[in-house]
């Protein structure tokens, strides 16, 4: 599969473009609209054509995909306009800024005949399908999820991730992973409440609580934030023990990975080869596309992970719970 890959933003050069070029797949063209910064970024990486707008690069009748890492707030458009083109599309999280607009584009890349994915690359990760698979069949019934996902943005820093125009603010950056998570582990839950802080006054949160219940008596307690250290985790507690892995979303190719968990007083922890999450995301993608099944991202997950964001900040906002249909 030829790959164009619209912006060079630093996850799309540092972790994804590698991921790509180290599979049977390619990265043939890059875009930005800065051209002799594509350029750069195309001679550096070994990219064949180097664009100066995102429309040149989808003109590109060679390519058979894009990878979209975006602003949040552009995602949309670009998926769209990609798919005009017949471009299949594997896209940044999160997908876009709403639950509703989640379900439009994956309309309207169905009806062009496209296969769109959101790139939750963590999970890709041999640790989190054995995360997944321990819960299922070696623990007890799942009581609590606790999921974190925060880091320090500098006072005074310029960042996208703190605009509000594209779409910033530490749950869209970070606490999705928290969600999803959370979801992966206990499913969608009936209600969700949460608060959000703006400590830098700029328009978006940058701090994160919220509590998912279940009407079946279980609740994930979900956190993010930009103004505190460095930290990554999920912990499953069941009824006869825990698994708990940590960092938990973010593991580099030359890491090797663990995971603990304890079951009947019977404490284990299993460490993992080394592997590339992002080579594993991309290469499923591609296979989903040629083969013409259903990614592990799939519709069902992005709408749903957009859902609870969605009632994050509806809770937030009204100072309540906030039950989902």
């Amino acid at each position: 599969m030829r790959f164009g890959v619209l912006s060079t933003a630093d996850i799309g050069v540092e972790s994804v473009i590698p991921a790509v070029q180290a599979s049977d797949h390619e990265v043939a063209a890059i875009a930005s609209r800065d051209e002799p910064r594509a350029t750069a970024v195309a001679e550096r990486l070994g990219i064949e054509r180097a664009y100066g707008s995102y429309d040149d690069l989808l003109a590109d009748e060679r390519l058979d995909a894009v990878y979209i890492p975006l602003p949040n707030g552009l995602h949309a458009e670009w998926i769209r306009r990609a798919a005009d083109e017949g471009l299949h599309v594997l896209c940044e999280k999160p997908l876009t800024e709403s639950a509703a607009e989640t379900e439009a584009v994956f309309d309207y890349c169905e009806a062009r005949d496209v296969v769109l994915m959101e790139a939750f690359m963590y999970r890709f990760h041999p640790r989190t399908e054995r995360a997944h698979e321990i819960v299922e069949t070696e623990l007890g019934d799942v009581v609590s999820v606790t999921s974190a996902f925060s880091f320090r943005i500098s006072p005074g820093a310029t960042d996208i991730r703190l605009d509000p125009d594209l779409a910033g603010g530490s749950v869209m950056d970070v606490g999705c992973y928290a969600i999803s998570a959370a979801r992966l582990f206990l499913g969608v839950p009936d209600r969700v409440y949460a608060t959000t802080a703006d400590t830098r006054d700029c328009g978006v949160d940058t701090r994160m609580v919220g509590v998912l219940e279940y009407d079946t008596d279980h609740a994930a307690r979900v956190e993010s934030s930009f103004d505190t250290p460095k930290s990554q985790y999920y912990r499953v507690q069941t009824t006869d023990g825990w698994l708990r892995v940590e960092p938990a979303f973010t593991a580099g190719p030359s890491q090797q990975p663990t995971l603990t968990y304890a079951v009947d007083g019977r404490e284990v922890t299993e460490t993992f080869d080394a592997v590339d999450h992002y080579r594993r995301e991309v290469e499923q993608f591609a296979d989903c596309v040629e083969s013409g099944t259903t990614p592990r991202v799939d519709r069902a997950e992005s709408v749903g992970v957009m859902r609870i964001i969605d009632a994050v900040y509806e809770s937030a906002e009204r100072g309540e719970p906030v039950d989902l249909d």
